[in-house]
């Protein structure tokens, strides 16, 4: 059951219009013109505004023909602009998708094939990259983790915003909200009036969990419609100048990196298959030169960059695989697809596909053909009716793109991001053949199991997440994904002992991979077994890339008495990586137990400096603080610990001694509380001695 009435076709009939207005283009002339489109205005715009809605069905707005939804901003925005409701992406999660718009390129000619893994190198030229050459001033404020500039998409741009913050408890995610998104693009806007500006703003807000604030949560049909319309209302005052003619000419173009599939085909969300739910997304074109109304040609992701910089006067580069859109449709023209998460994840076998006048083939062991403009939900696999209609189709996928290149591992902190979006951020060991078996159809199960297990743990229902996690194991017992979920869930519950037995079972059954081998280094430092610690951290590939290994490195050669050496290694890594917040907090710890308490009280403030969202950096200061004889500063130090990390017992420990003797009464009572609450007899039986004698003390 899908979340959206399906009121608009993937392939439009000729005769659906878009809009009553004047001036309106009949789609079944501007769809398929012997001539380019006839231009409104021959002036050169003087700016660009890109606008990326992630997660957005392309039915999912109210010009598409959804009644069930309130988008008046967007919907304004299509009747002034050029429709394009035929519009597919390449790729249906975030990262790839957007190097396909920001390149011009499908992902196997810029190589980033998936979220986490890898990364946009230097060599393929960027839209902000031409722009900013030919005198454009650029910016980007982005709204979440996958589109983070460690994974190269803010080359070419002066200012890349992506202040989301970091995440919170195990299988949460960091994001902001895009009323903030938008609000800091249209000060940057502003700002930078009488330059030829180029804005990228990047929503997150329809990506799972939907959470629409009021008045959408409880107006709209759906929570995802929801998260829809707060989008619009969120859009609106940055939309309103340029559609009343305040704003310079601009050009501005509205997208969405992929939809949501909302239970369509068993996927609930997206970045599984790539069925017309979570591949076909919205867009629009609106400014100078482009004629509004309804445009049925099947336009690609890899068409703007080509588009764009037509319209505002600038070379594109040779080689370029889109086609302008201001150019008669190509209807022989194919748009490549594909979807690799589960083969980078779970070990599947690689998806791809191709979409030629209507029809869809789907390339993988259980082959797939479908005819979407008879079919557009894709119910009737056609390939034992027109096996010659698929192996033609099946014949002009790129050779390129053929086999997928290995994707590095994540290191350990980008995977834990990527997996509280939801992403299983895993690295599956390479396979030379597949069959029928490993068709990602065959997987959907173990799929849904990893997000019910995030989403129970999410919760704090850590034992049924448990129990289901063990449960999928007897099913899937060589799935490193699997174990990489469950030993996190673990570590995170200080749980060091299970994590051990689960690491050496997938051991046992042959499922290991380097991120595995990242949590064992890190289970065996909490277990106090430093030299096997360093061991399994030598034996990874990884380990000098990845900056929780150096962290982890650091801890054990404090427990094996080598502070120097633990501090010596993380100043190298700092030397190199200053911005590294967690060096700079695990070098305020090594400090602290040599006894410099000057060096820790400088370390944990760099690291707050950098990333002020590190509780343990904040109560590293507050221990540094205390022990210099800086009440206030100690005191301040715990309280930025404990709003960050409310249910750690070290901080609420220290903040209530702290606030005890500062004369804070109440902050006291209820941090000791707390600490009581937490913690059992068993190695805390000291602190809750002193934490009764000070509650008696402050009274009730």
């Amino acid at each position: 059951m899908t979340d959206l009435p399906r009121t608009l076709l993937p392939l439009l009939p000729l005769a659906l219009l878009l809009c009553c207005g004047p001036g309106e283009t009949d789609p079944s002339s501007s769809g398929f013109a012997e001539e380019p489109v006839e231009e409104a205005d021959r002036s050169v715009p003087e700016n660009l505004l890109l606008i990326t809605v992630d997660t957005l069905r392309a039915d999912a707005v109210g010009f598409s023909g959804n009644e069930s939804v309130s988008t008046p901003a967007l919907d304004a925005l299509a009747a002034q602009g050029r429709v394009y409701p035929n519009a597919h992406a390449h790729n249906v999660v975030t990262l790839p998708s957007h190097a396909n718009i920001l390149t011009g390129l499908h992902p196997y000619q810029h190589g980033v094939r998936n979220n986490g893994g890898f990364e946009l190198g230097s060599g393929p030229p960027t839209l902000a990259g031409l722009l900013k050459a030919e005198g454009f001033t650029t910016a980007a404020v982005v709204g979440s983790f996958p589109l983070d500039s460690r994974f190269g998409l803010d080359r070419g741009f002066e200012l890349y915003d992506d202040e989301f913050g970091e995440p919170g408890e195990i299988f949460h995610y960091a994001e902001r909200p895009g009323n903030v998104v938008v609000s800091r693009g249209h000060r940057w806007w502003d700002d930078h009036r009488g330059e030829r500006r180029f804005l990228w703003l990047h929503l997150f807000d329809p990506h799972a969990p939907y959470e629409p604030p009021e008045p959408y949560r409880s107006r709209a049909p759906t929570p995802y419609l929801g998260e829809v319309e707060a989008v619009d209302s969120y859009l609106a005052p940055l939309l309103e100048p340029f559609l009343s003619g305040a704003e310079a000419p601009t050009v501005v173009v509205f997208t969405s990196d992929h939809g949501e599939a909302l239970g369509e085909h068993g996927e609930e969300t997206h970045g599984f298959f790539a069925y017309e739910a979570t591949l076909r997304v919205p867009l629009v074109l609106w400014g100078p030169g482009i004629e509004s109304g309804l445009d049925i040609r099947e336009a690609q992701h890899v068409d703007l960059l080509p588009t764009l910089l037509e319209m505002l006067d600038v070379p594109a580069p040779p080689g370029l695989p889109g086609r302008s859109l201001l150019l008669p449709p190509d209807p022989e023209r194919a748009t490549y697809f594909e979807s690799l998460s589960p083969h980078f994840d779970l070990g599947a076998a690689p998806l791809r596909g191709v979409i030629r006048r209507g029809r869809k083939m789907i390339e993988l062991p259980r082959p797939e053909l479908y005819d979407l403009t008879e079919d557009p939900d894709e119910t009737e696999n056609l390939v034992g009716d027109q096996p010659r209609r698929y192996r033609r189709l099946r014949d002009l996928l790129p050779g390129e793109s053929a086999w997928p290149p290995a994707a590095e591992t994540p290191d350990a902190e980008t995977a834990d991001r990527l997996r509280g979006l939801g992403y299983v951020a895993s690295s599956a060991p390479a396979r030379e053949s597949y069959g029928p078996a490993d068709d990602p159809k065959n997987l959907l199960g173990l799929r849904l199991a990893l997000n019910r297990i995030a989403n129970l743990e999410s919760r704090g229902r850590t034992e049924a997440a448990l129990a289901l996690g063990r449960e999928t194991l007897e099913e899937y017992p060589r799935v490193p994904a699997l174990y990489e979920y469950l030993v996190k869930i673990h570590l995170e519950r200080g749980r060091a002992q299970p994590a051990l037995e689960l690491l050496r079972k997938a051991e046992r059954e042959g499922a290991t991979n380097a991120t595995l081998g990242q949590q064992l280094a890190r289970t065996l430092v909490r277990l106090q077994r430093p030299r096997e610690a360093l061991a399994v951290i030598e034996g990874i590939d990884s380990g000098p890339r990845d900056p929780r290994l150096v962290q982890e490195a650091a801890l054990a050669l404090v427990q094996l008495g080598r502070p120097d050496d633990a501090r010596e290694s993380l100043e190298t890594r700092l030397e190199t990586h200053p911005d590294d917040g967690g060096a700079w907090e695990t070098l305020s710890y090594v400090a602290l137990q040599a006894g410099n308490l000057a060096r820790a009280r400088e370390a944990a403030r760099r690291a707050v400096e950098v990333d002020p969202s590190r509780a343990d950096a904040w109560n590293n200061l507050g221990v540094a603080s205390y022990q210099l004889e800086r009440p206030g500063e100690a005191l301040e130090a715990w309280r930025r610990a404990a709003e960050l990390d409310p249910d750690n017992p070290d901080i609420l420990f220290n903040l209530g001694l702290a606030a005890s003797e500062a004369g804070d009464p109440e902050t006291a009572r209820r941090s000791l509380r707390r600490f009581l609450e937490l913690v059992p007899d068993e190695g805390f039986g000291p602190q809750r001695r002193a934490a009764r004698t000070l509650l008696s003390r402050l009274g009730p």
